[in-house]
């Protein structure tokens, strides 16, 4: 018991120890500005545990359904931790009647630290078949139909959908392609470009595409569906492409449309588009379309976008 005693003299040497390396200790740390933290939600099935392990693989500490009244700890954690700097955490409506207290608590949050809400979601049809392929039952329960709950669900989310500072549509993207623009827009460098944009030919004659931010008609081209040679081929077929570029009004459109993009897409990051997508019609969907798409989509990738080709009524 003796030897466990400190005196009154080695308590204090202990004490001012103690300071000092306290003091070490905030000089060390003074260069930290305090963490930062992304919260992920919205509706179920649209992709937050893909895009949790995205932000896992970019260093963010991660944690997935946490309870809403533990955020302003976690927050204050992360705020104080020298060895977390950034953090990522899943709240959804497997939180129940709690969730509705989360608006408030992102209020106050946000003054704690840099925090970013993102808000993924999906269209109902894309939502029925992904619970239909993974056969899981919806959170809100069995006793509704998948329909129902995901009605339900997305009134539940209405309020904090309205405060996202990031939303995002993953109807269109596949879980590699979901994770791609997850690393792109949150990976540390210095990039103004984090948009997708979606390059995709259309046939008039089988409707237009739903989901078009932008849509441009090429009819006025030639057509070369009227060349017997060149009627079984698609405009990614050199012979086709050749024949299209060879009109002078061709090199031209293309020329004025991707200086048009490229003019836009910087203003359309600044009001928080992350994916933009961008048609071209013609009669069948089979030629001109395919080709000012292709054409187009290479144009804006040499600006330095991100671009996919989407070729809806093509023959493959």
């Amino acid at each position: 018991m003796a030897s466990r005693k400190r005196t009154a003299k080695s308590a204090r040497k202990s004490a001012n120890s103690s300071a000092k390396s306290k003091e070490h200790s905030k000089e060390k740390s003074a260069p930290r500005t305090g963490g930062e933290l992304v919260i992920i939600t919205g509706m179920s099935g649209s992709g937050k545990a893909s895009v949790l392990k995205a932000f896992e693989d970019l260093g963010y500490y991660c944690v997935d359904n946490l309870p809403v009244g533990l955020i302003p700890h976690f927050a204050e954690l992360v705020g104080t931790s020298s060895e977390i700097e950034r953090s990522a955490l899943v709240v959804d409506v497997r939180e129940g009647a709690q969730l509705d207290s989360l608006p408030s608590i992102l209020k106050s949050v946000k003054q704690l630290l840099p925090t970013q809400v993102v808000f993924l979601e999906a269209d109902d049809a894309v939502l029925l078949r992904r619970y239909s392929e993974t056969r899981r039952p919806h959170p809100l329960g069995t006793d509704s139909p998948v329909k129902s709950s995901l009605a339900a669900e997305r009134k539940h989310l209405r309020k904090i959908r309205e405060m996202a500072d990031l939303v995002i549509d993953t109807s269109k993207f596949n879980v590699h392609e979901l994770r791609a623009h997850i690393l792109e827009r949150f990976e540390k460098k210095e990039s103004e470009k984090n948009i997708l944009v979606s390059c995709v030919s259309f046939g008039f004659k089988h409707g237009v595409p739903e989901d078009a931010d932008l849509m441009f008609d090429v009819r006025f081209l030639p057509n070369p569906h009227f060349i017997p040679e060149f009627r079984p081929l698609t405009g990614r077929d050199p012979k086709v492409a050749r024949y299209i570029r060879s009109f002078p009004q061709t090199k031209e459109f293309i020329s004025k449309i991707s200086k048009l993009l490229i003019y836009l897409l910087p203003h359309y990051i600044r009001e928080g588009k992350s994916y933009l997508t961008i048609a071209f019609g013609c009669t069948g969907g089979q030629h001109r379309s395919v080709m000012i798409s292709e054409d187009v989509s290479k144009l804006l990738r040499k600006a330095g976008y991100r671009t996919k080709v989407v070729h809806r009524d093509s023959p493959k």
